[in-house]
């Protein structure tokens, strides 16, 4: 029996054959990666959750951000920066360049057994994990019910990070966070979040057809389709099969604007998402924020 067979009877008689090759794959490929040094922290499979579970699409992701990190923060290497709802992690990576000296990577989320794992994951003086404990419906349902600030102090961070978090957030959690977000924001400072904005671009594909392929992303089409309101709200609404509103939540133009409204950050570039059927970056809509470097009187 030679090598090929060999495996070809090993994945027979395995539960998970795709697990089995990826943790034979996985040392193999990074120690080829030549031009992508940070590739090499894509944790095996068993992680690589949150919508992404492909090796392929976290480096393609990876990329896209560090990308985004690096036209509207610059290339430098002092990056101090907060990732809210940090996951296992996918940000810490596309951040790796940005850390060199004296910069700072602060990983939040709901999730103390995603923390440990980026913990032990992540090593070096420019990694550190905190945990939120408050609750979220989809996320940590049993957790503190009441918004917790971030433990982070006000005005040091020159970047924000949040990846399919707001997708997750009803009106009331998205305002309490967006102000968070303002205070931790240092003057000048920027975030990149990530929506599902409910603009014209996905107005347009509506009604969407069941069963109709998508042209960008591999999930149903129909799966997209924001109609039911998030607790009676008419800005923030989800999807008819979300057993909780947090389980996906995208808001409309006019929710968008009233939180820019209410605290003192601009939007400074949008990137529409792939899932509304337009050419786009990432599978959400991605928002650029900044924070003024004066911030205006407060009205009254």
């Amino acid at each position: 029996m030679n090598q090929r067979e060999q495996l070809q009877a090993l994945l027979a008689h395995c539960e998970h054959p795709y697990a089995l090759l990826d943790e034979l794959y996985l040392p193999e490929d990074q120690a080829r990666v030549l031009r992508t040094r940070n590739l090499r922290l894509i944790p095996g499979e068993k992680r690589r959750r949150g919508g992404k579970y492909a090796y392929a699409e976290w480096a393609h992701v990876i990329g896209i951000f560090q990308t985004l990190i690096g036209q509207h923060i610059g290339w430098r290497e002092d990056l101090r920066v907060l990732d809210a709802g940090c996951g296992a992690g996918l940000l810490a990576i596309a951040c790796e360049p940005f850390l060199g000296r004296g910069g700072c990577y602060t990983g939040l989320d709901v999730a103390a057994e995603q923390l440990a794992f980026c913990r032990q994951h992540y090593r070096g003086e420019h990694y550190r994990f905190l945990h939120l404990d408050t609750a979220n419906p989809f996320y940590a349902p049993d957790q503190t019910a009441a918004g917790a600030p971030w433990p982070v102090a006000d005005a040091g961070q020159q970047l924000v990070t949040a990846l399919s978090v707001w997708t997750h957030f009803n009106e009331r959690d998205a305002r309490f966070y967006m102000a968070e977000l303002e205070r931790v924001l240092e003057p000048g400072g920027k975030a990149l979040v990530t929506v599902f904005l409910l603009d014209e671009a996905y107005h347009a594909t509506l009604p969407r057809t069941a069963g109709k392929a998508a042209r960008f992303h591999g999930t149903p089409l129909e799966r997209w389709v924001f109609d039911q309101p998030a607790y009676g709200s008419s800005e923030w609404l989800c999807p008819g099969w979300a057993q909780v509103p947090e389980a996906a939540i995208g808001m409309t133009p006019a929710g968008l604007a009233s939180l820019l409204e209410a605290s003192q950050l601009q939007l400074a570039a949008h990137y529409r998402g792939n899932w509304k059927e337009v050419p786009g970056p990432f599978f959400q809509d991605v928002l650029v924020l900044e924070k003024p470097r004066e911030c205006r009187a407060p009205a009254g």
